[in-house]
């Protein structure tokens, strides 16, 4: 990868029925409402590559609290074990059930242009772990379950990677920072994202911004350049 040639990918995260009003199950505040810019971005002509994720969980999931007895959702937490090396631990939010296998919760929403999608990756399809990032769970030693992503932006030669959807301070945040561990110079365009806890990413933008994903607008240069 080198810094003489620009070729761009689009990610759209999760952009999903049980994510967005009026029936979503785990709904983002307006989530619904990020759908014209982010088709907007679609259309545009440079990216080499577009791809959709989708949620894609088995009813048995690890995340959901009704897996878990006596646990709330968006209140509980539970701990998630590698089930290859139970040393290596991490903490989760559990959630209502969501985007479950084949159903329409899990069915990515009618108004987005999947015209203009060329691949969409399904993930969190291991009920053993949480995967909020598009390309693995958080697990290093091993790594449990991973979407091959990074290898599809490999082999397209993609350098820079712009990254939508729901929701930004969780699935959009651990994608945008893997994108960049990566080695993907990796941009959050902020008119194309809504948060669970608007509050919360108020916080961790810092943290993301530090560590080197610019978070855009659709006026800016970073924008601008696509078109």
């Amino acid at each position: 990868m080198t810094d003489q040639k620009f070729r761009p990918a689009l990610i759209v995260v999760d952009l999903q029925e049980d994510f967005c009003p009026p029936n979503g199950s785990l709904t983002v505040p307006s989530g619904r409402d990020i759908v014209p810019i982010v088709n907007a971005l679609l259309r545009l002509p440079t990216f080499v590559t577009r791809i959709a994720t989708k949620d894609w969980h088995p009813a048995d999931h690890i995340s959901f609290a009704s897996n878990h007895e006596g646990k709330q959702p968006f209140v509980d937490f539970c701990t998630v074990l590698n089930p290859y090396n139970e040393a290596e631990t991490y903490s989760t939010r559990l959630w209502p059930d969501h985007c479950v296998q084949d159903t329409r919760g899990a069915e990515l929403v009618p108004e987005l242009d999947t015209d203009q999608i060329d691949l969409v990756i399904e993930k969190g399809i291991d009920a053993r772990v949480e995967m909020y990032s598009a390309f693995y769970d958080p697990f290093t030693s091993p790594r449990v379950s991973d979407s091959g992503l990074k290898d599809v932006l490999r082999e397209k030669e993609v350098t820079d990677v712009y990254v939508v959807g729901l929701a930004e301070d969780y699935c959009v945040k651990s994608t945008a920072l893997d994108a960049l561990a990566e080695g993907f110079k990796t941009f959050v365009v902020k008119e194309g994202t809504r948060a669970v806890d608007a509050d919360a990413w108020n916080v961790s933008k810092k943290e993301v911004e530090a560590a080197g994903v610019k978070i855009v607008s659709m006026d800016g240069p970073e924008v601008g350049r696509l078109r």
